[in-house]
Formats: structure tokens, sequence, C-alpha cells
């Protein structure tokens, strides 16, 4: 299960990792399109837009169908629930990181400013 799990994050931020596919999920959020459609909107060769949905489909993260010659893309069903916990499980572990480096740096400076006092008296 944590292999499954894990080679499926490994998709999905590999997916992700490039703005252009980025770009693509966005675009196909708004409409499904063809994959000459978007090489256009994203100015590249049907070839490196075929790449780049490939990659998109191997994470489920978009499906595509053919009708004649023109290949449909449209969002998968896998929404990110599973990588969107992940993060945010990181981000509550930085977050209280932080709070804790807050702490000692306010603590460091009101025993800096009771050093400065005690100096001057």
């Amino acid at each position: 299960m944590v292999q499954h799990s894990q080679s499926r994050f490994d998709a999905s931020f590999a997916a992700l990792s490039d703005a252009t596919r980025r770009g693509v999920l966005e675009q196909l959020g708004r409409a499904d399109a063809s994959i000459t459609d978007l090489a256009s909107k994203f100015h590249m060769s049907l070839t490196g837009m075929k790449k780049h949905v490939g990659v998109l489909e191997k994470a489920g993260l978009v499906t595509t169908k053919k009708v004649g010659r023109v290949r449909t893309c449209k969002l998968g069903l896998r929404r990110l629930e599973e990588e969107a916990a992940w993060i945010e499980s990181y981000r509550q572990l930085w977050a209280a990181r932080f709070d804790e480096l807050d702490e000692v740096v306010e603590e460091l400076k009101r025993k800096e400013k009771i050093d400065g006092r005690n100096r001057r008296e």
C-alpha cells in the first residue's frame, strides 16, 4: 500500500512539477480541449503537448478520448486529496517549528533588553 501510494505521489508531483502541465490542468478546469487546441494555446508542437498530456494521464489527472482524428482531454477523476493532506502535514510541522523559533527569538530579545538595562545601571 505504501509503495502504491508513494508511486502515485511520485507521478502526481512529477506531473505538477512542470509549469506547462499545471497550465494544462488549469485550462482543462475551465473546459475540455483537444490536444491541438492545447498545443496552440501553449505555443508548442503537437508532439510536445502529447508528451505533457501523457504524463498527466499517467498520474490520473487527465483522461483523453479519441473521436475520429481528434483526441479530447478532460480532467481526470483523481483529485489530489492525499497529496494535499501530505503537504498539509508538512505545512503544520514547519508552522510549529517557526512558532517555536519565534518564541526563542522573542526570549533572546527580552534578555538582550534586560542585559542592556543592567549595563547602564
